[in-house]
């Protein structure tokens, strides 16, 4: 989506700096990014929520595939699910046997966040990079147990940072001020690295089963495409991804990016190409078919996370982060339970 200029009198004094201008600094401090009260009272909620959808004792973010395969034992009618019958083994011995599955005891999870120009964007007193960085710090402390390890990828044009995972809320702080730090990216800034081009590198980096969060607006430069059925470039990475991982896409939106406002004639340009141009959005036409765009662009982002099985959160700056994230994990539990509930009369 284009970056937009433009002056709104009665817009904050961040808000108006931080569309006219490149920002240059943090619009989040790093005591705001999740706070600690407010996650505190959605660890103890959410989690109790899961309990019982998770094979053994861990409990992550998001259920799914985490166990590998133990030994073969005698099946127990009524105790255990069919499902799991070894056929192999029962075939060999004549006797009814099941598979037994070892549960993770510990969860590595990766954040690849997006930090390209494109990021830098936002009307709401936030950008759409420290939105990024708030969602990684909210589920980074919703994901956070005991020996659990988080690590992550910083994005940039011209090359991939990688923060080594490790355990603990200190470790974690420290990630999230290594990604507020990280200098700003300027506009028109030129490199190797897309979002498929990251999303592959992390896929080869790191060959550990875990949680993969992918933090982006999920544009990518000259990819004008609106029709859902034409595959984004970064579609196929992320499906090769969540064959072995449980992967999160958070996609951050602005909220001028979906509906745009009546401000008169106003430059519209691209902050990773040389595209520029002048739109009057006083002409009700004009929006009317900027929104459906737009509309059209969404869809087509989410459509594509959707087929390459990836659980979809969409967060905006003019929202409040945390509230939504509590929401989707919620209710992306609630389905999971259901789905992962066996058929009746056979035991879970």
């Amino acid at each position: 989506m284009a970056k937009v200029s433009f002056t709104a009198p009665s817009a904050a004094a961040g808000a108006i700096d931080s569309v006219l201008h490149e920002p240059t600094a943090p619009t989040l401090p790093l005591n705001q990014l999740a706070p600690e009260a407010a996650l505190r009272r959605l660890e103890l909620t959410i989690v109790r929520r899961l309990e019982g959808f998770l094979h053994g004792d861990h409990q992550g973010l998001l259920p799914g595939p985490g166990t590998e395969s133990n030994d073969a034992r005698v099946y127990v009618p009524g105790q255990d699910d069919v499902r799991k019958m070894d056929w192999a083994v029962t075939a060999r011995t004549t006797v009814p046997h099941v598979r037994d599955t070892i549960a993770d005891r510990e969860l590595e999870t990766w954040a690849l966040l997006d930090v390209t120009p494109s990021m830098n964007w936002g009307t709401e007193g936030v950008t759409k990079r420290d939105l990024g960085i708030a969602a990684v710090a909210t589920i980074g402390f919703l994901s956070a147990k005991m020996g659990d390890r988080f690590g992550g990828v910083i994005m940039r044009p011209d090359e991939l940072k990688r923060l080594p995972a490790r355990s603990g809320r200190t470790a974690l702080y420290g990630l999230l001020r290594r990604m507020l730090t990280e200098p700003i990216v300027p506009d028109h800034s030129k490199g190797p690295y897309s979002l498929a081009e990251g999303i592959n590198k992390l896929n080869n980096m790191e060959r550990r089963r875990g949680l993969r969060l992918i933090v982006s607006d999920f544009l990518t430069t000259g990819d004008y495409e609106l029709d859902p059925d034409i595959p984004p470039d970064w579609e196929r990475p992320i499906r090769r991804m969540s064959v072995r991982n449980q992967v999160l896409a958070v996609e951050v939106v602005d909220r001028h990016e979906l509906v745009f406002a009546d401000v008169g004639d106003l430059l519209m340009r691209d902050p990773e190409s040389d595209f520029e141009r002048y739109v009057n959005t006083s002409d009700p036409a004009a929006r009317k078919r900027l929104d459906a765009a737009s509309a059209a662009q969404r869809e087509r982002i989410r459509v594509a996370l959707r087929r390459a099985g990836a659980a979809h959160i969409q967060l905006r700056t003019d929202r409040d982060w945390v509230e939504d994230i509590a929401r989707f994990v919620i209710a992306y539990r609630q389905t999971a339970g259901m789905l992962h509930t066996p058929p009746q009369g056979v035991s879970k």
